[in-house]
């Protein structure tokens, strides 16, 4: 969702590939799981004789995905304040 959120625009599955470094399967099955939350929309076009998938962060992975960047922020300075502490 890092490579969704970077930008409003919607990314196509091979950049999303490249970037996440996934397997075509493993990639799939985690953008339907986003899906399926609503996080993420996907939509299908056909260039020629090739579809071509893209995938857009909705509001609500948006949201979902800020919150989760600040829950890991609270972690790290937790463990910061934590370590000063015992210091």
């Amino acid at each position: 969702m890092a490579a969704l959120d970077s930008d409003r625009e919607p990314l196509d599955f091979a950049t999303l590939k490249a970037v996440s470094g996934t397997t075509d399967g493993n990639l799939g099955a985690h953008l339907l799981t986003l899906e399926k939350a609503g996080l993420i929309s996907i939509s299908k076009e056909t260039i020629g004789r090739r579809t071509r998938t893209w995938v857009l962060l909705t509001a609500a992975g948006r949201l979902a995905f800020s919150e989760h960047v600040a829950f890991l922020e609270d972690i790290i300075q937790t463990s910061q304040k934590t370590r000063e502490i015992e210091s």
